[in-house]
């Protein structure tokens, strides 16, 4: 009696994916290849993704919302202000990028264009802001309502650009149990939000002496 085949999935493309990228030190050639090596046909390929690029695209996409899932899973998460929610979201994602960094690090060093390698995060930028959006409470808008549409986009962009930054310390990271990201990321996230409240001096200060102590002294 025949075996039955395992039934392809969204998830179960995207782990082969990763690990051919793993095994093989580079993305595969073809979607006809990569689908012939492990048994499935290039129709139950295309059912999920358009392109072997989508795929990477998706990757990035499926940490955040398994980021997203996970905080939501703390009973005390609805009651956490916006920096507590962002602070939950920051120190999850990173866990799930540690457990992940082989890929992650190698994925994002692909290219010797950063425009490049940045393309693979564009659908988790658009689901990031999406989260940042859903966070914004009023405590850091203006309260006249023709300024709060250019006010949250601006909050958005600027957080993006700081999960940029702090996804580039993390990948430069040397630090035992990357303790040095964890203490970047409560910095950065402490001054970010000092910022919107207009009091940023204390903090500027000390997130200056951190990154001055690590990107200077350490050289």
């Amino acid at each position: 009696m025949a075996m039955k085949k395992t039934k392809v999935t969204k998830e179960k493309i995207v782990s082969l994916y990763m690990n051919y990228v793993l095994e093989n030190g580079e993305k595969p050639k073809s979607v006809y290849l990569f689908a012939k090596l492990n048994d499935f046909t290039e129709t139950e390929f295309y059912a999920f993704f358009g392109t072997i690029e989508s795929v990477e695209k998706e990757i990035f996409k499926m940490f955040l919302e398994m980021t997203v899932e996970l905080i939501h899973k703390d009973e005390n998460y609805a009651d956490y202000d916006m920096k507590s929610k962002m602070l939950s979201f920051y120190f999850t994602f990173f866990e799930l990028l540690t457990a992940n960094r082989s890929y992650v690090t190698m994925s994002l060093r692909e290219h010797g264009n950063q425009l490049k390698n940045l393309m693979q995060l564009s659908s988790l930028r658009t689901s990031f802001k999406k989260y940042v959006a859903e966070i914004i409470t009023d405590d850091y808008l203006i309260k006249q309502e023709k300024i709060q549409d250019f006010q949250k986009k601006a909050i958005q962009e600027s957080a993006w650009i700081q999960f940029l930054l702090t996804l580039k310390f993390w990948l430069e990271d040397e630090s035992p149990a990357f303790e040095k990201t964890d203490i970047y990321i409560e910095k950065s996230v402490k001054l970010s939000f000092e910022l919107m409240n207009i009091a940023p001096i204390d903090s500027l200060i000390d997130f200056g002496k951190f990154i001055f102590k690590e990107k200077v002294q350490n050289k």
